[in-house]
């Protein structure tokens, strides 16, 4: 049996199509702007605010224009309880009277981690935290994790 290579034509061009599910690739590929960093830092903001959150970018709540960044950098930091993903809220302490303390370690961990998931996903590719400066600001809450 024979098999055969065959390379692509140096004289045509060859596109990659963005694939991806709706809600997690940048805006900016609707409009037909090339694959970058770009781009792959909005999809990980997305994901950060799912994780956070326990919702997808594609749940029915997310309708009418609202979508999962709206939703996050609206309770930021006041309401952070009422969106973040009541299993991660089970690890948060309580001050002395039983109620939760806007200013514990965890708390204000959670809500950092979703301003950086809302600061990934802003809708202009100018406006997006750089990745070097997301990886600055993860490890900063992993260190007051870890003293804690």
């Amino acid at each position: 049996s024979k098999f055969q290579v065959q390379l692509p034509n140096p004289n045509q061009s060859n596109s990659v199509g963005v694939r991806g599910t709706i809600g997690y690739i940048a805006p900016e590929y609707g409009f037909g702007s090339d694959v970058s960093t770009d781009g792959d830092v909005y999809s990980y903001g997305i994901l950060l605010l799912e994780m956070m959150t326990a919702k997808k970018p594609t749940d029915k709540i997310f309708q009418g224009g609202l979508n999962l960044h709206d939703f996050a950098r609206m309770a930021a930091p006041e309401n952070i309880a009422d969106i973040v993903d009541p299993l991660l809220l089970t690890e948060v302490e309580h001050n002395e009277t039983g109620q939760k303390s806007e200013q514990c370690p965890m708390q204000q961990c959670l809500i950092s981690i979703i301003k950086v998931g809302v600061a990934c996903s802003m809708e202009s590719p100018q406006d997006r935290m750089d990745i070097s400066k997301v990886v600055t600001e993860l490890l900063r809450i992993k260190e007051i994790l870890n003293q804690n």
